[in-house]
C-alpha cells in the first residue's frame, strides 16, 4: 500500500521527536520543515497529500490557492486555534481537521503559576538573586486566600483553573456566553455579568476563545470598570486584549500586573529565538520593559502530555481520512 505522504512546517527539534516516536504505528511518508509554512515556501506542498501546519503559519488565500493546485487533499492543524486559517477560501477544495483539545490541565496550571509568579514576583527574584542581590525590596505580593478571582470561559480549562483557585481559599466569579450552572454549582462559583466581573476581580484570567464578540474585549472602556491594581492574565489568545491599551492601562497604573503567555501579534516572535535582533514591534518591546509585565512566548499548553495528545490527534485524524472514516475532529467550512 503506498504512503500517504504529508509535509510538515514550523516544526521544532521537539515536535520531530514526537512525530517520530509514533511514525511506525502509521502508513506515513513524512517530511518535516523548520520553516514556517509562507507564500515563499508554500511551493514545497507539491507531490505530497496532507499538509500539517501550526499556529503561526499562514493560510491565506494565495497560499491556499496554491496547497489546492498542487493536489493537497487535507489540512490537518496540529493546534485547536484556526484563526490563521482563512476557510472562506477553501472552498471545499480540501478538508480542515484539528486538534480540540490536548491537556486544560496544563494551560490551567500554567495559568496559576503566572498567577504566583507576577504576584509574587519570582521571576525578578530569581534575577536578582543569580546576580548576587539578595534584597527583598519591591517584591511584596498579596494573599490569594480570601480575594476574588474573575474568569472569562468556564470551559474545561477554565474549570479546572477555578477548581484549582478554589483550593486557594479563593471566590470566584465568572462570565461566559454560555453559562454551566451544574458547573457553578459542583464547583461553588458565581456567573456575573462582565461588568460586575470587572468591578469584583482581584485576579482576572481570560480562558475564553477568539470570536468576533470576544476580539479586543479587554480595552480602555473594559479596563477602566477594573479594581486598581487589578492582576490581569492572558492564557487564551492574543487579541482578547488591545494591547496599545494595555500599555497606557500600565503607565496610568490602572493594572497592577500582567502575565501573558499569548499576544496579538506573536507570529514573527514566539517560539523563535530572536536574542540577537532588535524587536521591531514597538507595542512588545514597551511590554517587556515593563517591570510589572510577566511574558512568556506561549509555553501553557507544553507539557509532556499535551504534546503527546496533539502528535497522537493529529495522527489519527489523518489515519481517519486516508481510511475514509468520520472526520470527528473536521473544521467545518460553512
Amino acid at each position: 500500500m503506498e504512503k500517504t505522504k504529508i509535509i510538515f512546517f514550523d516544526i521544532k527539534d521537539y515536535d520531530k521527536e514526537f512525530f517520530k516516536k509514533y511514525a511506525d504505528n502509521f502508513n506515513f511518508d513524512m517530511t518535516f520543515l523548520k520553516g514556517k509554512l509562507t507564500e515563499e515556501t508554500v511551493h514545497l506542498t507539491k507531490g505530497y497529500d496532507v499538509v500539517c501546519a501550526f499556529t503561526n503559519d499562514v493560510i491565506n488565500k494565495e497560499n491556499i490557492d496554491v496547497m489546492a493546485n498542487n493536489g493537497i487533499k487535507l489540512l490537518a492543524m496540529r493546534c485547536a486555534g484556526f484563526n490563521n486559517v482563512s476557510l472562506k477560501d477553501i472552498h471545499n477544495r480540501f478538508k480542515v481537521v484539528r486538534v480540540p483539545a490536548y491537556s486544560p490541565h496544563a494551560i490551567a496550571e500554567y495559568t496559576v503559576a503566572l498567577i504566583l509568579a507576577v504576584n509574587r514576583k519570582i521571576h525578578k527574584a530569581y534575577v536578582r538573586t543569580r546576580e548576587g542581590n539578595f534584597s527583598i525590596n519591591g517584591l511584596m505580593g498579596f494573599d490569594l486566600n480570601g480575594k476574588t478571582a474573575g474568569i472569562i470561559g468556564t470551559g474545561k480549562i477554565g474549570q479546572i483553573l477555578i477548581k484549582i483557585l478554589k483550593g486557594f481559599n479563593m471566590k470566584v466569579v465568572a462570565y461566559d456566553l454560555f453559562p454551566n450552572q451544574k458547573a457553578a454549582e459542583e464547583l461553588g462559583f458565581e456567573y456575573v455579568t462582565l461588568d460586575e466581573l470587572y468591578a469584583q476581580s482581584d485576579i482576572i484570567s481570560l480562558n475564553c476563545p477568539l470570536t468576533k464578540e470576544t476580539q479586543y474585549m479587554i480595552n480602555r472602556r473594559s479596563m477602566l470598570k477594573m479594581k486598581d491594581g487589578v492582576i490581569l492574565v492572558n492564557t487564551g489568545r492574543g487579541m482578547l486584549i488591545d494591547s496599545a491599551d494595555l500599555v497606557e492601562a500600565l503607565k496610568d497604573k490602572k493594572i497592577g500586573a500582567v502575565a501573558l503567555d499569548v499576544y496579538e501579534e506573536e507570529e514573527d516572535y514566539f517560539f523563535e529565538d530572536k536574542s540577537t535582533q532588535v524587536i521591531e514591534d514597538d507595542i512588545l518591546g514597551r511590554l517587556l520593559s515593563f517591570y510589572n509585565v510577566l511574558l512568556t512566548s506561549h509555553q501553557a499548553y507544553f507539557t509532556q502530555e499535551a504534546v503527546d495528545a496533539i502528535t497522537l490527534t493529529t495522527l489519527n485524524n489523518i489515519k481517519d481520512f486516508v481510511e475514509g472514516k468520520e472526520l470527528v475532529n473536521e473544521v467545518p467550512q460553512n
